[in-house]
């Protein structure tokens, strides 16, 4: 079969990896050394490859971290109570397999949302599903799919997703529907799903911060008795790399 031909076949059956490889091949004269068996092993391996490339940025494009974070990157230098072996013990996404949850905590700036990111974006190159959401915006389209009857359709769709995070928890007070949406979130994940909570208030606050005392117990009933803590301290960070930027231009200056 001629060249050109064959490429558009392969392109038709969205053989792209394959397409890709073959070209490689042709343009490679010590491949004629191969055996027609490795060839065609080397062929699929390329698909495979392109095909898993291109889920995962599927899966990055739908879980819209917000910030382009990855466990690889993580500073450590900084003293902010961040535990480099259970970091990297999460980095393993064990504990999305094993549907367990993550609360990171600590003041403004000290990196949770980074955190969370990083753990998320090191989920979806797993394989699993992931989606980042501020919780006063989730809850908010909660109340709009109530009115226009996309309310179950959007609890469903969290539901399934493998790695939930929730940023900006008890940012705010909650309505009691909002804390019945939430309660629904978190029932239909437990024991089923992994959640990563983000909040500025400590563990200990969530309570008081959710308000009534009966949906606060149910709701962290279901998040807080399998999960790893993160407690963050210090300065922010964005401060200081604010302060080292300024000291790097100052010295430029001098220069």
């Amino acid at each position: 079969m001629l060249l050109h031909p064959l490429m558009e076949k392969l392109s038709t059956l969205k053989l792209v990896g394959m397409a890709r490889a073959l070209e490689e091949q042709i343009r490679n004269p010590e491949i004629e050394s191969l055996s027609f068996t490795d060839r065609l092993g080397l062929l699929i391996d390329h698909e495979s490859v392109e095909r898993d490339n291109r889920r995962m940025k599927s899966r990055l494009k739908a879980a819209r971290l917000r910030e382009a974070a990855a466990v690889e990157d993580i500073d450590y230098r900084h003293p902010r109570g961040l535990d480099k072996a259970l970091m990297l013990k999460l980095a393993s996404c064990a504990f999305v397999r094993e549907h367990l949850n993550v609360f990171i905590t600590g003041p403004t700036g000290a990196g949770k949302t980074y955190l969370s990111c990083a753990l998320g974006n090191k989920a979806c190159r797993e394989g699993f599903s992931v989606s980042y959401v501020r919780l006063p915006r989730l809850l908010e389209n909660l109340g709009v799919g109530r009115g226009d009857g996309r309310y179950a359709k959007i609890l469903d769709a969290f539901a399934r997703i493998e790695l939930l995070i929730l940023d900006d928890w008890a940012i705010a007070p909650l309505t009691d529907e909002q804390r019945r949406d939430l309660f629904e979130i978190l029932e239909d994940r437990y024991g089923r799903k992994s959640t990563i909570v983000v909040s500025q208030l400590p563990v200990e606050k969530w309570h008081d911060a959710l308000g009534e005392p009966t949906l606060a117990d149910a709701i962290l009933d279901r998040l807080l008795h399998n999960g790893y803590k993160i407690a963050l301290r210090g300065e922010s960070m964005r401060k200081k790399k604010g302060q080292q930027w300024l000291t790097e231009i100052g010295q430029c200056e001098k220069q």
